[in-house]
């Protein structure tokens, strides 16, 4: 051990102090690196033990490669055994035989554990996992079965590999629907009224400042109860699909029995009371078209068909 270990002005601790600047990005490099630095402050205890001040950091990375691959062939054998047997975890007789194998003399153990100047080496520091925020965490976490290791990573969050739906249920309860639609139709009433107040002329209650609480100008109309009095749209079309309906039906009734169909004596009678010419006299139309009001316009009598 002499060979190897060189008086130099460096600390025992170089290697632990060169191997601690190296950043780890992977959960295997950070396990990698803290295994290393364990076996640095050991090889450095022994290292004390036998009488050294300091060491090269060459020297003490040595040592470490050399402890290291001595524990990997002991647990590299005590595998074989045990599986050689048909177990799975190695025991304490596995790895005595392997100590054995190697030419270790396992009588020596019990003395140099009771030895007076070991250095006992305190437990590395924990450190807190970190907490992964609630609104990030989905389900419980699977923890690691027997056969695989406590240092292996964790398993991930469970919404990275379970089957979650992205869709919802459509809502069928009845308040949650008229709810709905009641907050639609404001919005659409309050967007609308908005809409008008910028684009149409307001009015507004304080006559200092026009800009606040604006109110839509209403609109003066001429004849306001013409709106009252005239049939809606839908009044009118309803009653040209009535009319349309009942001429169709006299029509096929009247196809169907053969009948003649004359018009009616009354009419001639009208008739003969136009003038020559045949022409309504000026004043009469000029009545009838100022009258806007179709409530106030002379009735027309439908002509009335007679069967022979």
């Amino acid at each position: 051990m002499a060979d190897p270990a060189v008086v130099s002005g460096g600390s025992l601790n170089a290697g632990v102090r060169g191997g601690a600047g190296k950043a780890a990005s992977s959960p295997a490099e950070n396990y990698y690196l803290a295994r290393r630095r364990t076996l640095q402050v050991v090889v450095s205890a022994l290292l004390t033990e036998c009488g050294f001040e300091s060491a090269e950091k060459a020297a003490v990375e040595t040592l470490t490669e050399m402890l290291q691959s001595y524990i990997t062939e002991i647990g590299r054998c005590a595998k074989a055994y045990c599986e050689h047997t048909a177990r799975s975890v190695p025991t304490l007789s596995d790895t005595v035989v392997t100590l054995i194998e190697m030419g270790f003399n396992v009588n020596t153990l019990p003395v140099y554990a009771k030895r007076s100047q070991r250095m006992v080496i305190t437990a590395p520091p924990v450190t807190n996992a970190p907490v992964t925020p609630k609104a990030l965490s989905a389900g419980q976490k699977r923890t690691h079965p027997p056969h695989i290791p406590g240092h292996f990573p964790e398993f991930p969050d469970p919404h990275t590999y379970i089957k979650t739906p992205t869709f919802r249920e459509p809502v069928s309860d009845y308040q949650v629907v008229r709810e709905k639609a009641a907050t639609q139709r404001r919005d659409v009433e309050r967007a609308l009224t908005r809409f008008m107040a910028k684009t149409g002329e307001t009015q507004s209650l304080f006559k200092d400042d026009i800009t606040a609480f604006p109110l839509i100008a209403a609109r003066p109309i001429a004849i306001p109860y013409l709106s009252a009095l005239l049939p809606s749209e839908l009044e009118l079309q309803s009653l040209e699909e009535t009319d349309s309906s009942e001429q169709d039906d006299q029509t096929d009734g009247e196809n169907a029995t053969g009948n003649v169909i004359t018009d009616d004596p009354g009419a001639d009678k009208e008739n003969s009371m136009l003038p020559p010419s045949g022409v309504v006299p000026s004043a009469k139309a000029s009545e009838e078209n100022m009258i806007d009001n179709p409530y106030l316009r002379p009735v027309k009598k439908p002509k009335v068909r007679r069967k022979k």
